[in-house]
């Protein structure tokens, strides 16, 4: 198939039904680094990992908005997360009733490297669009999600 060519729906569909396993299996796949490996690290620790990374530290809320989980459910893996020494936690010194999460120093090396192979491909694959091209191909997907769990926005 040719980039310059378009594509039907039902080729569109059907390209993408077969794509996506093999995308999912091969993220599974991706190896977490030596020093990370005996934490029972779980894709969801991945994602907040992940906003952690790209972000900078976040409050429990900000981590609970954006990973669209409630504050509790954040503040078990946090807990679960600071326990191994993953991520720090500490009261916001501006309200003491805050917390703020953070990577721990010790494993920020470890997580970047889990993280990077992910990102370079991603990087590679949307930096030849436009930016409206990239917005497009990111609503695609989050409607895609939407669609295979039954939630409406």
């Amino acid at each position: 198939m040719s980039t310059d060519e378009g594509l039907s729906l039902d080729e569109g569909v059907r390209t993408l039904l077969l794509l996506m396993p093999r995308l999912v299996g091969r993220a599974k796949r991706m190896p977490v680094p030596e020093s990370l490996r005996t934490l029972d690290l779980a894709p969801r620790h991945l994602s907040l990992l992940s906003y952690l990374l790209f972000d900078g530290p976040l409050t429990v809320n900000e981590l609970a908005a954006r990973l669209e989980v409630t504050p509790a459910t954040v503040s078990l893996m946090v807990g679960d997360l600071s326990r191994k020494g993953v991520v720090d936690r500490r009261e916001d010194d501006a309200d003491r009733r805050r917390t703020i999460v953070s990577i721990a120093e010790a494993n920020r090396e470890a997580v970047d490297a889990w993280l990077a192979r992910g990102a370079g491909a991603w990087r590679s694959a949307l930096g030849p669009l436009t930016s409206e091209q990239r917005r497009m191909f990111v609503e695609t997907l989050r409607a895609y999600e939407r669609a295979v769990t039954g939630d409406a926005e």
